[in-house]
Formats: structure tokens, C-alpha cells, sequence
């Protein structure tokens, strides 16, 4: 049987493992239990009535937090000319065509965001087996294939966060830092979590939500009460 540390016991002190908790009450728990002494990043977690081997079950989307992430994405641009001149302009850490692809085809991913103007799509295709397993590669209805590079490079820097629903169900991410005010995390959260509500798609039936979670990077799992975001 596994040995429960002393600093777990410590992180779970007191705790409820079975309550469901408010996003703002959860915050107060997780910033209180942070002993690290590094600055932990929040996660959300949602457990969703969907089949995602189905293409109208699928859930995938971004969405602006108000407070950002507290982390910079590294963003990668596809472009030529002027468009590649207003993404470097805007902050992007990487902009390129033919010389960009074959950067990444020896290896080279270093960047969390792939964004490309729509005819640069036609590069970007031949990286499909590189970068479509990692969740990078553009796509129009995630405003990552579009003529405004400027708008989306500084959305992306600004925390801009994109989801997806995995194959079990759970969609997942990070949604600010523990050293943030209590009120900001919570809104991001809230934010968050609502906006993947929004973005239901045609083929769920039944409950939707089922449940969802909060933690930290070193922190307790805590059960968030469902109903209390979908009455907000």
C-alpha cells in the first residue's frame, strides 16, 4: 500500500473530499493549501456527456480569460510580406513559410500556438502528421486561420486558452496562476467553464456537465457544484 507523505497529509488536513464546493470557496482552499515555492497554475477539469468519436459530439473552442493565464504562449505564424511583418509587429515568436516548415519537419516545436493566413494553408497541410497530434495546427473556426495574424497573435499572448474534449470525455485547462487575486481566478474560472457550456454541440443528449473539478499543480483534487455554475 502506498505511503501517504507528510506533505499530503498536511495538503489534505481537514479536507472534504467528498463536497462540492463553489468555484470561490475552491479558490479560497487551493490558495490557502500552497506551500510550493513556485506559482502554481490552476486547472479546471470537465467531465462532459459527450462521445467525441462522433463529429457532432465533438467540443473543441477558445476563450479570452479576463485575467489571462499568467503564462505567455510561444506563438508561431505562417505568413508572407506584410502579413509576416504584422505578426512579427504584433509579438509572434516565430514567423515563416517554406523555411518555418521545414524548421519544425527537422524537429523544432518549440511554441504552443500555430496561427497561418489562409493561403499559407497549403504549407501548413504537408505538417499535418507533425503538428495535428500535438493540437497545433490551425483551424478556421478557432481563429487561428485568418487574415487579421495582428488580432489573433495578440489574443493568444494575451491568455487565450484552447480547448478540446479528449476520448474520455474531459476537457481541461489551465485558467490562471495561485498568486492571482481570489476574484480574478474565480472569474477566469467561471469564464472558463462557461464557456465550454456554450459550446455544446448538437449531438449531446442527456446531462451535459456531469462533473467538474479544480486543483492545483501540486494541490488537492476539489468537486465543484455543477449547479451552482449553470445557476450563475
Amino acid at each position: 500500500m502506498a505511503k501517504t507523505t507528510k506533505r499530503n497529509q498536511k495538503l489534505n488536513d481537514g479536507l472534504d473530499r467528498e463536497k462540492l464546493y463553489t468555484v470561490a470557496d475552491a479558490v479560497k482552499e487551493l490558495k490557502s493549501r500552497s506551500t510550493v515555492k513556485f506559482d502554481e497554475t490552476i486547472e479546471v477539469s470537465m467531465n462532459l456527456g459527450v462521445d467525441p468519436r462522433h463529429a457532432d459530439q465533438m467540443v473543441r473552442g477558445v476563450v479570452s480569460l479576463p485575467h489571462g493565464t499568467g503564462k505567455t504562449l510561444r506563438v508561431a505564424v505562417f505568413a508572407r510580406g506584410p502579413k509576416a511583418e504584422e505578426a512579427t509587429a504584433a509579438g509572434a515568436d516565430k514567423v515563416g513559410a517554406e523555411d518555418l516548415m521545414e524548421d519544425i519537419q527537422k524537429g523544432n516545436i518549440d511554441f504552443d500556438r500555430v496561427i497561418a493566413t489562409p493561403d499559407m494553408m497549403g504549407v501548413v497541410g504537408r505538417l499535418g502528421k507533425v503538428l495535428g497530434p500535438k493540437g497545433l495546427m490551425p483551424n478556421p473556426k478557432l481563429g487561428t486561420v485568418t487574415m487579421d495574424v495582428k488580432a489573433a497573435v495578440e489574443a493568444a499572448k494575451a491568455g487565450q486558452v484552447e480547448y478540446r474534449v479528449e476520448k474520455a470525455g474531459i476537457v481541461h485547462g489551465g485558467v490562471g496562476k495561485v498568486s492571482f487575486e481570489e476574484a480574478q481566478i474565480a472569474e477566469n474560472v467561471e469564464t472558463f467553464i462557461n464557456a465550454v457550456i456554450k459550446a455544446k454541440p448538437s449531438g449531446a443528449k442527456g446531462t451535459f456537465v456531469k462533473k467538474i473539478a479544480m486543483t492545483s499543480t501540486m494541490g488537492p483534487g476539489l468537486k465543484i457544484d455543477v449547479a451552482s455554475i449553470e445557476a450563475s
